[in-house]
Parts: C-alpha cells; sequence; structure tokens
C-alpha cells in the first residue's frame, strides 16, 4: 500500500481496539484538533498535486516499452499481405483490451474478435459484449484457449468472413490460395496460448513467400489458413485511466511497476459494489467483521474507501498476513487478492459491460 495510505489508514486492529477502550480517559478536545490538522494538512496536499498537474492517482499504469513501437511499425508492413485480422481479446475486459490502433490498421480488413479467457468472465456480460461487437460490424466469439474449444465454430466464421475474398478468386480462376489471418493481441489475453492450440504442437511453418524474407514465419491451420502471429503491444497513452486501472488488475500490466496494495484496493473496491457475495464466500466475511474494522480508517476518503480497506484488513488477520505489532500486512494480503482474483478463485468475474 502507498506510504499515503499506510499513513492515514493503516492502524491495526488491536490498536483500534485499544484505542476504543481508553477513549473515557483521553482529551476529547485535544483527540477533535488533532484530527482537524490532519485533514488540513491532507487537504494542503491534494492542492499541491492538482497544481503540479499530478492529481491523476493512475498515472502509473501507462507502460510502451520501445519494443512496441517497433512491433507497431512492423505490423504496418506485414497488414498488406493479410485477408482477416483475428483480435484476441481478455472476455473480463472485452473493450479496455483492445488496441484501439488495430482498428485504424486493419481498416478494410475482415475482422474477428475472439473473447477469449471466456471460463474467467461472468457469462452473461461475456454474451452482452458477442451482441454489442456484432453490431458494430464484426464477427464475435467466445472462447477458452486452454481447453481447445471454439475452433470448429471459429473455421466456419473464418470462411463466412472472408467468403467475398475467396469468391473474387475463383473469379480469376485462383484455387487453392490459402486465407492468411493476423493475430492480434495485448500481453496476457492468451494469444499464444491460442496460436499453439489452434496449430497444435506439431504446426507446420511454410517457406519463404512475399513477406517473409525479414523472417517472419507463417503458421498453417488445417483448411487452408495461415496465421501469421505479432508481438503483443499497448498503446503509448491511455486516454481513459480507468482503462489502464482494469488491465493492471488482470495483469496485462507488468506488476513490478505498479503499487501492488492499491491496485489490490481497486479490485475490493470492484468486487464490493459488484460482486459482493463472492468476497464473503472467499474469505468467509461478517459483516460485524467489517463494520468493526471501519472504525480503523475515519480519515478515509470516503465511504467506499474506509470499506474496503476494512475488508482488506479483516482478510489480512484471517489469512496470517500480521506484521510486528499486530498489524494488518497490507503488502502480503494484497499479493493473495490479486492471485484469488486474476486465476477465478473470486468467482466469474468481468471488469466491464457494454
Amino acid at each position: 500500500m502507498s506510504k499515503e495510505i499506510k499513513k492515514n489508514f493503516g492502524k491495526s486492529a488491536s490498536k483500534g481496539r485499544a484505542a476504543r477502550k481508553a477513549s473515557k480517559t483521553f482529551d476529547k478536545k485535544e483527540h477533535d484538533r488533532k484530527i482537524q490538522e490532519r485533514k488540513l494538512e491532507k487537504k494542503k496536499k491534494m492542492e499541491a498535486k492538482e497544481a503540479a498537474g499530478d492529481n491523476n492517482k493512475l498515472a502509473t499504469f501507462n507502460w510502451y516499452p520501445g519494443h512496441m513501437t517497433k512491433a507497431k511499425r512492423q505490423m504496418q508492413e506485414d497488414i498488406k499481405l493479410i485477408d482477416l485480422v483475428i483480435e484476441i481479446v481478455d472476455a473480463r475486459v472485452p473493450n479496455s483490451s483492445r488496441n484501439p490502433d488495430i482498428d485504424e490498421l486493419a481498416n478494410n480488413k475482415a475482422r474477428i474478435v475472439i473473447l477469449n479467457k471466456a471460463d474467467l468472465a461472468d457469462d452473461k456480460l461475456t454474451n452482452a459484449w458477442i451482441s454489442y461487437f456484432k453490431e458494430k460490424g464484426f464477427y464475435c466469439l467466445k472462447m477458452d484457449s486452454r481447453k481447445n474449444n471454439g475452433f470448429k465454430e471459429l473455421n466456419e466464421i473464418i470462411l463466412e468472413s472472408c467468403s467475398e475474398k475467396i469468391e473474387k478468386d475463383k473469379a480469376k480462376g485462383i484455387v487453392g490460395r490459402p486465407i492468411r489471418a493476423m493475430i492480434v493481441g495485448i500481453p496476457n489475453v492468451g494469444k499464444s496460448t491460442f496460436i499453439n492450440a489452434y496449430s497444435g504442437k506439431a504446426s507446420a511453418k511454410t517457406g519463404n513467400k512475399p513477406g517473409v524474407t525479414k523472417g517472419k514465419q507463417w503458421i498453417k491451420i488445417k483448411g487452408n489458413i495461415e496465421l501469421l502471429d505479432t508481438p503483443g503491444i499497448l498503446w503509448p497513452k491511455f486516454e481513459d485511466q480507468t482503462t489502464g486501472l482494469r488491465l493492471a488488475m488482470i495483469g496485462s500490466i507488468n506488476d513490478n511497476i505498479l503499487n501492488k496494495d492499491d491496485l489490490a484496493l481497486e479490485v475490493i473496491k470492484y468486487l464490493n459494489k459488484y460482486y459482493a457475495n463472492n468476497l464473503k464466500k472467499r474469505y468467509e466475511l461478517e459483516d460485524s467483521e467489517i463494520e468493526e474494522a471501519k472504525a480503523n480508517y475515519e480519515m478515509a476518503i470516503n465511504e467506499e474507501t474506509a470499506t474496503s480497506l476494512a475488508i482488506m484488513e479483516v482478510i489480512a488477520l484471517k489469512r496470517g498476513c500480521i506484521k510486528k505489532g499486530a498489524q494488518a500486512d497490507f503488502e502480503k494480503v494484497s499479493n493473495i487478492i490479486l492471485d484469488d482474483f486474476r486465476s477465478a478463485r473470486l468467482g466469474l468475474v468481468s471488469l466491464e459491460r457494454p
């Protein structure tokens, strides 16, 4: 958890109980005065950040390594050889896991959007997203690439999406020319798993063809289809920082550049709002425990933050994440929460609605 959050909210459950027991003896006026001083100090810090243009707490979610710029340039060259673009997105964040550059890059090409990792997402919302993309003019289907399902339906969709190209070839007397598809997707949406499952472990790779001279390899698929893989790329700037937050939550942004404590707090906020029963079931939470722990976070920015911090504290105490002095270890419990969320141990969750 960030230093600011630890400073203002990181009181342990034991200290909170001790403070409440001693409440009869301490000077209430002095106590209230100190609280007001802290609030004033915090307000000044927030105003200073705003004046410096640094009031966006999600700014750290921008991440665009240099190799991604090179990858994008290569894709702009390769698209000339392509009949079809297959875009892999994460079914939990179908919109946030789409690179907006792809729409411009794949202009005038047949398009298929695959909602991968559908086994981790809320199925009701996944079906709503399928309808959404179809209304936008894309072919779309949900898949779990790890279980090798959905590929028969995918082959049918590929033939349907490229039917115009196939008919044009026939009219020109061209028979048997393979359909060439570029596979695109940001990091961690399961693109490599999809390709390996679709092609099989002993996938045949074709020899030199136009466009292959720079080391590109085409992967041959049954049904006269060839795939061209591309590196996973993000885009330079998130216009909506909520996009960066959602990608960080599912692990598409390197955890090493993030504050995992704050990220776990955002996960708890979202789950408590939309999937509260999942939280209670996984961690055996009781409302009374949460309410008691909330007394330790009276300085929280708002009620939602106070409740979420209290939930994290209760989880920490239940899971033995305790530091010296009987304080909740937010760093350890954050790792547990993020791991449980990303592996669906907190249930099937979608972070976006169409």
